[in-house]
């Protein structure tokens, strides 16, 4: 069985819509998730959480505001990237605003010394 990290992607707008979401709008987006949670069962690793706007350090060890577009994880498992891929068919954040996506990147175990 694998080991996947899944990142969130969603346009900068759709983050501050949530800032002026309403709590009834925030109840429906959440139980639309915990409802897919519950149908990926067991290939749920780590709910993960939602990520706030971050920083980036440079090479020359300075930071800066991160302009990217990830807004949150998952840690998942499957027999196969087709296989975790069938359990985000149907995730509620490919719908949630125009232009999200989801990234899955298999992770490999590193060798002990």
């Amino acid at each position: 069985m694998g080991k996947f990290l899944v990142l969130y992607y969603a346009p900068a707008e759709a983050m501050q819509s949530m800032a002026t979401s309403t709590p009834e709008q925030k109840e429906a987006g959440m139980a639309a998730w915990m409802e897919w949670k519950e149908k990926a069962g067991g290939a749920v690793l780590d709910f993960g959480s939602p990520f706030m706007p971050g920083e980036i350090c440079g090479a020359d060890g300075s930071f800066s505001p991160a302009h990217n577009e990830i807004t949150g994880y998952s840690i998942m498992q499957a027999n196969s990237s087709d296989e975790l891929k069938n359990k985000l068919k149907d995730h509620p954040h490919l719908v949630w605003w125009e232009g999200c996506k989801i990234e899955i990147k298999p992770c490999f175990a590193m060798a002990k010394a």
